[in-house]
């Protein structure tokens, strides 16, 4: 590749910059985007006449690099042997091997999203023994500038340390495992709800967040308020990523409401937050919780949400959230593995089908697109499917376009069970999302959210990470499915739907300085209870 790359004659989305579909030039010199053309005879030009340009695709909240993943794709053995992927090809081959749909290697993730145009991707749970086996991962996933958010909130000494009153140690131990991991942010899962069923498991469960865990006085509300301020003091570009208490339970949105107030004024990131979204009927019976949640939402600008869009077929149930996964396998009976990590964290993981024809599956999949077309303020309500949870990256294409089109969302409605669409607001939402929305739920809003300055926009000086598409109004899903190029960090890496070249990513961490208390902290802890020595903690 020449050091400079112009891009001529295309309909540019850049939401940060209000750029909605005008025609203009783009530079690239080093692998950023410069202000004005470079004196460069060899460079070459991409002719981009009738082509719709945006930045690359940020995916704020996905599992794609950790132990708990390595475990999920060893329970998938049938499908890797087996599945070859006929639209995705790397030199006018078709990919094989290792290449499942739901839980694929390492270097077939990268390829993927890159084959979608997006790259960048947050694996959103690593525990911090599991951080140097992530960050191997990471470094095997091409494309993709990469991170993690650490599970901190049912950490046993971090517990402890607030059962003494010692919030000021609490936070030094966070601050010490964050920067020798190596992480992004905190990320809260069922907080206290973990650490209650470590502790408990036949009284573990967590009806409200001032309800203490189990043999300690402390509370959800406690953990959340030391998250908060662990991200505050250290100055986290992102705030608190948080899965809330009562995930997937019948009337949680008030739970979901309570943890909201529980930090009102203070910044915080509600993840998946169609799983945490169920009003309740006077029988008990699941219905939207939808409107409630977004009127919200609306009216608090220190908060942003991915939406955990579920999709109807395979996908897989991964998560921190020890009790949850433990019930889901009472429910469902399907094979299921639960590990608890040196008193860190759990997860758990499991395979499940959404079916359109099965009631909670439809009103799941109606809830996440109300939640999307009802937020007023698109830049906070940003896309996700929890990936693999709610379906695979594969079907964001297919998302954007019932987004798009109010048509396609009544086809699909009419499809699915018919008491969902008596229990959420979809069918009477009109709303049909622009392309320049498109590029603010997939782009501008996560890398805006996720504190990344050079992400998520076509200004000079951000990283020269660009998708190209051709223009297919009357077919988003095939337009998204299929980029005519795109760029990472200067460098062409797919062209005419093949991947021409794997590029290296960049890791995405917080700047955290050592702290001699929280070093002291975090010795302590594994000379007592750790499992390994200290010096094999972190980064490789």
């Amino acid at each position: 590749m020449p050091e400079y790359l112009r891009i001529s004659g295309g309909k540019i989305y850049d939401p940060a910059h209000g750029i909605d579909g005008q025609t203009r030039d783009i530079h690239i010199a080093d692998g950023v985007i410069v202000a004005s053309p470079q004196p460069d005879a060899g460079a070459r030009t991409i002719d981009a006449r009738g082509m719709v340009i945006m930045p690359g695709g940020v995916d704020i909240h996905c599992h794609i690099a950790s132990s708990t993943v390595n475990r999920a794709r060893a329970m998938q053995g049938e499908e890797h042997a087996t599945h070859v992927h006929p639209s995705r090809t790397v030199d006018g081959a078709p990919l094989r091997g290792g290449t499942g749909v739901l839980t694929p290697s390492t270097f077939t993730t990268g390829y993927r999203y890159a084959a979608l145009g997006y790259t960048t991707a947050l694996e959103a749970a690593v525990s911090p023994t599991g951080a140097r086996q992530t960050h191997l991962e990471l470094d095997d996933t091409p494309n993709l500038d990469a991170g993690f958010l650490l599970l901190a909130a049912n950490h046993e000494h971090v517990i402890d340390l607030l059962d003494r009153g010692d919030e000021r140690a609490a936070i030094a131990f966070i601050a010490e495992m964050l920067r020798r991991t190596g992480a992004l942010g905190i990320k809260v899962v069922n907080p206290g709800g973990v650490a209650a069923w470590r502790r408990n498991p036949t009284h573990h469960v967590v009806e409200s967040i001032d309800q203490p865990i189990a043999t300690s006085a402390i509370t959800p509300r406690r953990i959340l308020e030391l998250c908060a301020s662990a991200a505050e003091s250290l100055g986290l570009k992102h705030p608190p990523h948080v899965h809330c208490n009562r995930l997937g339970v019948p009337g949680n949105v008030s739970t979901t409401l309570d943890t909201l107030r529980a930090l009102e004024g203070r910044r915080m990131h509600l993840t998946h937050l169609q799983f945490h979204s169920y009003g309740q009927t006077a029988r008990g019976d699941f219905t939207s919780g939808a409107a409630e949640l977004a009127a919200y939402l609306n009216h608090h600008p220190h908060v942003t949400a991915d939406v955990g869009q579920v999709m109807f077929g395979q996908a897989f149930t991964l998560t921190g959230d020890t009790p949850l996964e433990h019930t889901l396998w009472k429910l469902t009976g399907k094979r299921y593995v639960s590990i608890e990590s040196e008193l860190e964290a759990g997860c758990g993981l499991m395979p499940i089908e959404y079916g359109d024809k099965t009631f909670l599956h439809s009103l799941q999949w109606a809830i996440g697109l109300e939640l999307m077309l009802t937020a007023a303020d698109p830049w906070r309500m940003l896309l996700s499917t929890d990936y693999p949870n709610g379906g695979s990256f594969l079907t964001y294409p297919a998302i954007i376009a019932q987004l798009m089109s109010k048509t396609l969302r009544d086809e699909q409605l009419a499809k699915a069970h018919p008491r969902a669409a008596r229990r959420t607001g979809l069918a009477n939402l009109t709303r049909e999302m622009t392309l320049s929305d498109i590029a603010i739920i997939t782009r501008a809003g996560p890398a805006r959210a996720l504190g990344l300055a050079l992400k998520g926009h076509l200004g000079p000086g951000a990283d020269a990470d660009i998708t190209i598409y051709h223009h297919r109004p009357e077919d988003p899903k095939a337009m998204f499915e299929s980029p005519r190029y795109v760029i990472k960090a200067g460098r062409i890496i797919v062209e005419d739907g093949d991947l021409r070249a794997p590029v290296r990513g960049e890791r995405l961490r917080a700047a955290i300085e050592p702290n001699e208390p929280g070093d002291r902290e975090l010795r302590a802890w594994f000379d007592k209870r750790g499992s390994y020595d200290v010096s094999q903690f972190g980064e490789v």
